[in-house]
């Protein structure tokens, strides 16, 4: 594990998606959803399916636009069609949670198949003003985005990187196909409101970084000292879950929960008081390689908000050169590369002046002829 964090590279305590949920939790949930699943089974047990069937109640519909297509229109039918659909759709989907690996795609849903041609006779050319076809994109921003809503809501765990990451892709998926998924929706405004309300809660709860000494954390085998690191990492998970939601979440937002929120209200100060070793540089490398690259760009405004994490790494590639002087050749050449790794980092960090001198001072050849191309 010492070789690995040298390298800057490996895996650590607090980065696994193995402990994400508790196997009693895990069970509690299932039961509860299976309970859930079938209560939701008996809420029509005596209903006429004539009312309560999604492809009879369509076929009815149906039967009215083609027969009687004046009154069909003048009634405004196609915009009742989402509040009559609604209730059967969400019963449906009372048991489907995109979190979880083997949850069904909602399109392969048979309430989708069933509607997806609504409205639709085989041959003919459908037409493009013809408000039927906004059925399924309004049940999509009146029943889907809702339920995934609610789940961000209650159930997804911010720490957890493949929930994190399956929901991301959904709701990009979602962006993308269906136009009723957008900033001017209240059902998306609702879901992204509890999207940042769940970021800050964990934020505020689940972030504890211990402030040890670095007397204290000098055995690598203690409690103590694995503690810190395991809280450490977690922290840099929730990182970069947080910045998953990159090109969703308003960029001004999403820097102020991460740079503010967690880099330097707790990654930047736990990294201040640890002891000064080439861990520190693989810590700093992961905090800064969760960042979207879109942020480094030229004229951005991240690098104000960094300029304390710039600080610090100046400063620690002093202390690594100090501590190396008296130390054997392959010491040496050990801190030298964790030195230059400090000054790359400054590049793509933008901050240049702290990257000159580091760069200057150590003699990085490379990262001096890099900065002059600049």
């Amino acid at each position: 594990r010492e070789k690995e964090a040298a390298s800057g590279r490996g895996h650590y305590d607090g980065l696994s998606s193995d402990d994400e949920l508790l196997e009693s939790n895990r069970l509690k949930f299932v039961n509860e959803m299976k309970e859930v699943s079938a209560k939701g089974k008996l809420v029509f047990e005596d209903v006429v399916e004539d009312f309560c069937k999604v492809s009879l109640i369509k076929e009815r519909f149906e039967k009215w636009k083609f027969g009687f297509s004046d009154s069909y229109q003048q009634a405004f039918i196609s915009l009742c069609l989402p509040r009559v659909f609604a209730p059967l759709v969400q019963l449906q989907m009372v048991d489907w949670n995109p979190l979880q690996a083997d949850c069904p795609d909602f399109e392969s849903m048979s309430w989708f198949e069933i509607l997806m041609f609504f409205g639709y006779r085989e041959g003919e050319e459908p037409d493009p003003d013809d408000e039927d076809l906004q059925l399924i994109p309004r049940l999509v921003a009146k029943v889907v985005v809702p339920r995934i809503a609610g789940l961000l809501q209650h159930v997804w765990d911010p720490l957890s990187t493949s929930q994190t990451r399956r929901v991301v892709a959904l709701i990009r998926r979602l962006a993308e196909d269906y136009p009723t998924v957008s900033a001017e929706n209240k059902e998306t405004q609702e879901m992204f409101t509890a999207i940042l309300l769940r970021m800050r809660q964990s934020i505020d709860n689940d972030v504890y970084i211990p402030l040890f000494t670095a007397t204290q954390l000098e055995n690598s085998l203690s409690a103590k000292y694995c503690f810190y690191q395991r809280q450490f990492w977690s922290c840099v998970k929730l990182l970069g879950n947080i910045t998953e939601w990159a090109g969703l979440l308003a960029p001004d937002t999403l820097q102020e929960l991460v740079l503010d929120g967690l880099v330097n209200r707790y990654l930047l100060l736990s990294l201040q008081n640890s002891p000064t070793s080439p861990l520190s540089v693989s810590k700093a490398e992961a905090i800064i390689s969760k960042l979207p690259p879109s942020w480094f760009s030229e004229g951005s405004t991240v690098t104000r908000p960094l300029q304390g994490m710039a600080r610090y790494l100046t400063h620690l590639a002093e202390l690594l050169h100090r501590a190396s002087i008296t130390s054997p050749d392959h010491e040496k050449k050990k801190t030298r590369l964790a030195i230059e790794r400090i000054a790359k980092l400054l590049v793509k960090m933008q901050a240049h002046a702290e990257a000159l001198v580091v760069a200057t001072e150590n003699k990085l050849n490379d990262v001096l002829e890099a900065l002059k191309s600049r």
